[in-house]
C-alpha cells in the first residue's frame, strides 16, 4: 500500500474517527443521546449536530470558499443524515486537504468583520473542533457508564495501516 501524505492521513484518520463515534451513537437509545452533563457543549445529540453543520461549514470554504448556509428552520438531522453528511465532507476533506497551499485564503466574516483567512486556518480548525467535541461526547458516555469507541490514532494504524 502506498503511504498517504501527513494532510490526508490526518484527515483519513479525522474520518475514520468521526465514523466511529457515529455509528456507535446510533447504537444508542434516545435516553443517553439526550442526557446533557455539565461542561460539554450540550446533551450528545446536540454535539453530533454541532459537529456535522460545522464540518458542513468548514468543507465549503475549503472547497468553494463561501459559507455554507443551513437553513435557520431546518429540523434537526436523523442519525443517518449525519453519519451520511460526516462520510460525504470527511471525504471531501481528504481529497481537498493536500490542494490547499500557502496563500490560499477566504473571507470570513469575524465578528462583524469581514477577514481574509487562510484556507490552512481552517483545515487546522476542522482537526481541532472535531477532537475537542468527540472528546466531550466520550467523557458523557464514560460519566454515564458506557465505554466508547477507541479512536486514537494508535488504534487507526493498527486497523488502516496508515
Amino acid at each position: 500500500m502506498k503511504p498517504s501524505g501527513t494532510l490526508t492521513t490526518l484527515f483519513k484518520h479525522h474520518l475514520w474517527a468521526n465514523l466511529r463515534l457515529f455509528e456507535w451513537c446510533a447504537g444508542l437509545s434516545r435516553e443517553p443521546l439526550d442526557a446533557v452533563i455539565p461542561g460539554p457543549y450540550g446533551s450528545i445529540q446536540d454535539t453530533l449536530q454541532h459537529i456535522v453543520r460545522a464540518e458542513q461549514s468548514y468543507f465549503s470554504r475549503i472547497s468553494t470558499g463561501q459559507l455554507y448556509r443551513h437553513p435557520a428552520d431546518a429540523p434537526p438531522m436523523s442519525m443517518a443524515e449525519m453519519e451520511h453528511s460526516i462520510r460525504m465532507t470527511g471525504a471531501g476533506l481528504v481529497e481537498w486537504a493536500p490542494k490547499v497551499v500557502a496563500g490560499d485564503m477566504v473571507e470570513i466574516d469575524w465578528d462583524g468583520t469581514l477577514r481574509q483567512v487562510p484556507k490552512a486556518i481552517i483545515l487546522t480548525q476542522v482537526i481541532n473542533h472535531a477532537t475537542e467535541h468527540r472528546a466531550q461526547i466520550m467523557v458523557m458516555m464514560t460519566q454515564l457508564g458506557a465505554e466508547p469507541p477507541d479512536i486514537s490514532s494508535w488504534t487507526y494504524f493498527d486497523q488502516k495501516g496508515e
